[in-house]
């Protein structure tokens, strides 16, 4: 069960999931797992191209980090362990963002009871909430890992090289009947009203992007859109545009790291710097 509540008045955001473990195991799947329950999302790291791991440092002190490179230590340090109480709490402060972030594992019958309290710091900048992210993907990406850790390959599964976005005019009223027609396994979808500027499904190992249709003068309304990792974005983009591509979007960074064209035929595609992780 998940409540996942916006305090739209204030600078802070929380929710509540239930888990079948002990709060000890639940404490320890959020720490030392964590690089098992982060999904790879396109939008899920500050530097998905260069992204290897999401990881947890034991202990008052610890670091949360963004990993690039085991070898030379390059990481991004995205808050600093401030609470550590193994079966009980978990805070940190965040390194990327004026957000404090305080995670509580409360026994409830056998199982667990995770709340977990995002919250801008006095002084700080509302406008800059990175360290949100946590208590939107809690409720689905943790509590899934939670229900199937006992038996899940500890072997992490990246997205495939290939995935799809579609377009509609109400994105998230479409994605909830794609979650209730098709059975696609959703995250934590908006409500009704919601501003949604992605939504996201997995699908085995791909991804179902769901985006909001715009009106594009001169051209009927955008539906599929092929979005596809390649190896050397760089090269890639030149290689595309000297064969004549239309460019879209030229190579920018929103997490991913990508471009945007359309084919002969007016077609457009994203194309995106595949993680050192993505298998050729």
């Amino acid at each position: 069960m998940s409540d996942l509540t916006d305090l739209t008045d204030l600078p802070a955001v929380s929710c509540t999931v239930d888990v079948d473990t002990d709060p000890h195991s639940a404490f320890v799947a959020f720490t030392d797992e964590m690089d098992n329950w982060w999904m790879r999302s396109p939008i899920s790291y500050y530097d998905s191209a260069r992204a290897i791991a999401r990881r947890c440092e034991q202990g008052v002190g610890g670091r949360l980090l963004e990993v690039y490179d085991d070898d030379t230590g390059d990481a991004l340090e995205i808050g600093r362990i401030t609470i550590w109480e193994p079966g009980a709490r978990l805070q940190w402060k965040s390194s990327v963002d004026d957000v404090e972030v305080d995670v509580r594992f409360v026994a409830q019958g056998d199982g667990t009871n995770v709340q977990v309290h995002a919250r801008v710091l006095p002084g700080g900048n509302p406008d800059v909430t990175g360290s949100f992210s946590f208590v939107r993907m809690v409720p689905d990406w943790f509590v899934k890992w939670c229900g199937r850790r006992d038996t899940a390959s500890r072997e992490i599964r990246d997205l495939s090289r290939l995935n799809l976005v579609l377009y509609y005019r109400k994105p998230v009223t479409s994605a909830r009947w794609l979650a209730k027609a098709f059975g696609f396994d959703p995250p934590s979808l908006p409500e009704e009203g919601e501003d949604a500027s992605w939504i996201e499904f997995h699908v085995g190992n791909g991804a179902l992007i769901v985006l909001k249709a715009e009106d594009d003068m001169g051209r009927a309304p955008l539906s599929h859109m092929p979005f596809v990792f390649v190896d050397d974005l760089d090269a890639h983009f030149a290689r595309a545009e000297a064969a004549g591509a239309t460019i879209v979007e030229p190579i920018h960074q929103h997490g991913y790291r990508a471009y945007v064209v359309d084919d002969l035929e007016g077609h457009r595609w994203t194309f995106a710097q595949a993680r050192p992780t993505m298998v050729s």
